[in-house]
C-alpha cells in the first residue's frame, strides 16, 4: 500500500482532460493547502491552445510527465474529467514514476491512468477533483478524499437492492467509468479483474449502450474470474430514440457470472456523495438482506 500524505507534502494539480479556469480550481487550492499541502500548477494547466481540451497534446503531455518524474511530488491531483486521457497515456513515460510512485487521484476519464497505475501494481485513488470542490453539496465526498489521502479508510454502505446477489469476499478492488475499462481493452492499460472486485459507474449513456460495453467486457472475459461486482452511480442513463426496455440491474445481471456477489447503489460516481477508494486495495465486500458495505 502506498504510504499516506502527512502535512508539508507536495500534491501537484493536472488536466489531462478537458479544460479548466482558475475559477474551477481555486476552492480546492484553498482547502489543500488549509489541510497542510504544499500545491504545484501545472504549467499548463489553464491553457486555451484547445477549443475542448485543457491545452494541446503536447502540453497535457508535458505537465504529466513533469508531475510523473518530480521527485518529492507525493500525489498528482487531476483537476477534472472529460475527455483526453487515453489521447496522451501512450506518449508518457513511467519508468521514474515506477521507481517513486505517488498518488494519481481523479475518476471518470482518470479511470485511464487508475488502470496504468494497476498495470504497475501501483495503489491510485478513485474519488472527488478540484472542479467539484466549490459544489455545497460535495462536502462528503471532499472528505471521504481527505481521510484516504492521510490514510484513514472508512468504510463505504449502501441500502439494500432487491436485485443483489449476497456474499461476502477479500479481493483488491479495480474499476472506475465503464466507458474507460471498455477504452482500455487491447491497450497498454487493459482492464485486469481476475480476482477482484470490480466497480462501475457511468454517467449519460443510453441503456442500449451501457448493455454493449458490458457485453464486451464480457466477449473479451474480463467478467470471468471476478469474485465480486459494485454498481455506483449509473448517472443520467436513459433511452435514446427508441426505449431499451431493461433496467440497469437486469442489464448488468444478465452478463455477470453466476456465484459471485453483486451490489448496486453504492455512493461513488458522477453524483454526491462520491465516496472515495483505492484501486488495488485488498478490501472486503460484504452483501446481505440489510445492506452492502466496502471495507
Amino acid at each position: 500500500m502506498m504510504a499516506p500524505l502527512i502535512a508539508g507534502d507536495i500534491i501537484c494539480l493536472v488536466a489531462p482532460g478537458r479544460k479548466v479556469s482558475t475559477v474551477d480550481v481555486e476552492e480546492s487550492v484553498a482547502i489543500f493547502k488549509k489541510w497542510g499541502f504544499q500545491v504545484e500548477l501545472g504549467k499548463h494547466l489553464f491553457s486555451d491552445q484547445h477549443s475542448y481540451l485543457s491545452g494541446t497534446d503536447h502540453e497535457r503531455i508535458s505537465d504529466l510527465q513533469n508531475a510523473l518524474d518530480h521527485s518529492t511530488l507525493k500525489a498528482i491531483v487531476c483537476a477534472r474529467g472529460g475527455y483526453g486521457s487515453s489521447r496522451i497515456i501512450d506518449q508518457l513515460d513511467f519508468t521514474k514514476f515506477k521507481m517513486n510512485p505517488k498518488w494519481i487521484v481523479g475518476f471518470s476519464d482518470i479511470t485511464c491512468f487508475h488502470l496504468m497505475c494497476a498495470q504497475m501494481n501501483i495503489n491510485s485513488i478513485h474519488g472527488a477533483m478540484p472542479i467539484q470542490f466549490s459544489k455545497h453539496e460535495a462536502a462528503a465526498s471532499i472528505e471521504s478524499l481527505r481521510k484516504i489521502l492521510f490514510g484513514e479508510y472508512t468504510k463505504i454502505v449502501a441500502a439494500p437492492n432487491p436485485h443483489n446477489r449476497d456474499g461476502e469476499v477479500n479481493a483488491p478492488l479495480i474499476g472506475g467509468n465503464l466507458s474507460l475499462l471498455v477504452d482500455s481493452l487491447g491497450t497498454r492499460n487493459e482492464l485486469q479483474t481476475h480476482g477482484k472486485i470490480l466497480l462501475i459507474e457511468e454517467i449519460d449513456e443510453p441503456r442500449y449502450k451501457v448493455d454493449r460495453m458490458l457485453m464486451q467486457l464480457k466477449r473479451a472475459g474480463k467478467l470471468e474470474g471476478l469474485v465480486g461486482v459494485c454498481i455506483g452511480q449509473m448517472t443520467a442513463i436513459g433511452d435514446s430514440t427508441l426505449p431499451f426496455d431493461e433496467a440497469i440491474e437486469e442489464i448488468v445481471l444478465s452478463k455477470i457470472p453466476m456465484g459471485i456477489p453483486v451490489a448496486f447503489d453504492l455512493p461513488f460516481g458522477h453524483e454526491h456523495p462520491n465516496y472515495a477508494w483505492v484501486q488495488g486495495k485488498e478490501t472486503t465486500l460484504v452483501v446481505n438482506e440489510s445492506e452492502s458495505i466496502l471495507c
